[in-house]
């Protein structure tokens, strides 16, 4: 088991979505938390609701982390504070949808920035002070669509893909360093996601019930909890994930194709 009362997590992505359910969560358990996301009123907001709520420490830091220099700044407003980051949550992240030759090139570039280098970039950041401590954790917010190419999304597919095998391989390097690492691979999400990606994002979720972000942290925390080193939350994406492993790579993309066609 984890212990969280009276640590801190570092929150990315926090003002909506996932990242928000997961700072709910931990402040439930006990944990005190730094709120980081762009939107500086609607985390200030939130930081006064759950300080008082759970009574514990809630500190905001507004950033844009697409930004070159949003990381590191990050960093320094943490350390000015002399917080601690015990537990990390990479959640920030976005998708387009769309004929790549469609889509805005500086968008993709963007989507690579914040899917994939502000997570080894934040990771750089904090887990060289938790391997120091002998203790830390980070939980990085993956996909299903890390499991196939994703036609139509295939920026976004390959970022998620990168956050899973990243994710692992810090698993299997740190596990016995006292520090853990998961990867939380969900599917469709009931966030404004697939309204930022575009319309046609929402096939990516034909013919299924979109899961409460709550739901998908529960799974997150329980499989945190006992040190896995990825999850995938809900019984038919479990199954589907599985399947999709054990296609040819080919045979996935093409049935992803079928199923996202633009």
């Amino acid at each position: 088991m984890y212990t969280y009362q009276g640590k801190t997590a570092l929150v990315t992505g926090a003002s909506s979505g996932i990242g928000k359910a997961m700072a709910s969560a931990l402040a439930t358990r006990g944990m005190n938390l730094i709120l980081v996301a762009r939107s500086e009123k609607t985390l200030k907001e939130m930081a006064l609701q759950l300080a008082q709520r759970h009574h514990v420490r809630t500190e905001v830091i507004a950033a844009d982390l697409i930004e070159s220099e949003a990381v590191a700044a990050v960093q320094k407003r943490v350390q000015e504070r002399e917080l601690v980051v015990d537990l990390l949550v990479n959640d920030a992240g976005f998708g387009s949808y769309g004929h790549f030759e469609t889509l805005n090139p500086q968008r993709d570039h963007d989507e690579v920035m914040l899917n994939v280098a502000v997570v080894v970039d934040m990771s750089h950041a904090f887990l060289p002070a938790m391997v120091a401590r002998g203790e830390g954790a980070i939980i990085n917010i993956s996909s299903t669509g890390a499991f196939q190419p994703g036609p139509y999304m295939a920026v976004y597919g390959a970022s998620k893909a990168f956050v899973l095998s990243f994710s692992v391989a810090l698993w299997a390097e740190y596990r016995t360093r006292g520090i853990r690492v998961v990867a939380v691979c969900p599917g469709p999400v009931d966030t404004n996601f697939f309204n930022a990606a575009g319309p046609g994002s929402q096939k990516m979720a034909a013919g299924g019930k979109k899961a409460s972000p709550e739901s998908v942290v529960a799974k997150a925390l329980s499989a945190f909890e006992r040190g896995q080193s990825h999850v995938v939350p809900g019984g038919l994406n479990i199954i589907s994930s599985t399947i999709l492993r054990l296609l040819p790579l080919g045979l996935s993309a093409r049935l992803a194709e079928r199923a996202l066609r633009a």
